[in-house]
């Protein structure tokens, strides 16, 4: 069966669907549709400000990637000042890969890309943490804690007022069913048990 029509040119044939809309759009319109949802977006939900110095997080991932791509676009227009913010980990195998790729982004995109090394990797390979009930922890746990310490002192020493890190819905779906997990089975916030009812809501 062929693609439909872009529902946006009417021209090209469609390349996707979009899941929220069902629109279904070529490559150049479902782009044109994206940036168009970030530049209305950013000063409507006033996320960032004109003169915003903004730290991007790059992965070298797709995530991140397009996060830094729309960014450098609509820079201009939206008025804000970039800075890709790289943490190296030091994990030989792993990030070494994704480091490359942030440095040809970092050149193809003339963005000024600051290097922050950690020592995560050896302090990975060295912990075994035990949580007080016993449960081993992951130590990408503790990985993801330090990664975030590093990419806040890289955006403080090169003034940034916001950091921006890309993720996608299919990230915040996970991180809300891990945190529904995380409440049924470890220490911390769990669900109301049967029968609970919630009292009237407080005076705000």
């Amino acid at each position: 069966m062929p693609a439909p029509q872009c529902a946006s040119c009417h021209a090209a044939r469609a390349a996707l669907r979009r899941p929220r809309s069902g629109q279904a759009l070529c490559g150049a319109c479902f782009c044109a549709a994206f940036e168009a949802e970030v530049l209305y977006t950013v000063p409507a939900g006033r996320l960032m400000p004109p003169g915003a110095v903004v730290a991007v997080g790059p992965s070298g991932g797709k995530d991140s990637t397009v996060l830094a791509h729309v960014l450098r676009a609509l820079a201009p227009r939206l008025g804000l000042s970039l800075h890709l913010v790289a943490v190296d980990e030091g994990i030989g195998g792993y990030w070494d890969a994704a480091l490359a790729a942030v440095r040809r982004q970092a050149a193809r995109w003339e963005l000024p890309s600051p290097w922050w090394p950690t020592q995560t990797s050896s302090a990975a390979g060295r912990w075994t943490p035990t949580a007080g009930s016993g449960r081993r922890r992951a130590c990408c746990t503790f990985c993801g804690v330090l990664r975030r310490r590093a990419l806040e002192e890289g955006a403080r020493l090169v003034g940034a007022t916001h950091i921006v890190t890309g993720h996608n819905a299919d990230d915040m779906a996970e991180t809300v069913l891990m945190n529904f997990l995380r409440a049924a089975g470890r220490p911390g916030p769990r669900p109301a048990p049967p029968g609970y009812r919630q009292g009237p809501p407080r005076p705000g």
